[in-house]
């Protein structure tokens, strides 16, 4: 596995862990912050998910082209 595959399957696992943590603030499960019960972080949490996944999607698809 190449270098820049491997670092965007990381980068695309820290989107998806960041998204589901800002829903999760957002909708008020996770407590002890600003972003508690925000309905902004619980609208951006599950697009920056998306992103990762989407991310995550393209580059295992791509397989073994570099």
């Amino acid at each position: 596995m190449g270098v820049l595959k491997t670092l965007l399957l990381v980068l695309a696992v820290l989107l998806v862990a960041v998204g589901v943590i800002w829903t999760a603030q957002g909708l008020g499960y996770l407590e002890g912050s600003s972003m508690t019960g925000s309905t902004t972080w619980s609208i951006v949490g599950p697009v920056v998910a998306g992103i990762g996944l989407a991310l995550g999607i393209s580059v295992v698809q791509r397989g073994g082209r570099s």
